[in-house]
């Protein structure tokens, strides 16, 4: 039987996890699809990556499949793409899971207050 941890452990095996200094760098370069994965509520409360597009979790299979009519066109097979949630456990979940999908450059920067204390763009 799985557990979460299990989950975990696939899912960082296969989404790497960048420090927050190349997601700051990667956002000033401005080439980079951001993608905050908690829900909206936990957005509200604390604030996002500056020009993040809010998908949560349980949503991000819609949002990439070009096929459904929720589909964010900002991504991309070829899209670079930097995922953060709270802590980055769902940001990890959600990027094994766009690489199943066939998304090629996924990676995890961890949580947003890491984001935040470290001067990363906000809001």
């Amino acid at each position: 039987m799985k557990t979460a941890n299990h989950y975990l452990d696939e899912a960082n095996a296969v989404v790497p996890k960048i420090s927050t200094e190349e997601g700051i760098a990667r956002h000033n370069a401005g080439n980079t699809v951001f993608i905050d994965v908690r829900d909206s509520a936990d957005i509200a409360a604390s604030g996002t990556i500056a020009g993040a597009l809010r998908v949560p979790r349980g949503f991000i299979e819609f949002a990439a499949d070009a096929n459904t009519p929720h589909h964010k066109p900002q991504l991309s097979k070829d899209a670079d793409i930097v995922l953060i949630c709270g802590v980055g456990g769902q940001a990890a979940l959600a990027g094994k899971t766009l690489k199943e999908m066939g998304y090629q450059n996924v990676s995890n920067v961890g949580g947003f207050s890491a984001w935040k204390d470290a001067g990363g763009p906000v809001e």
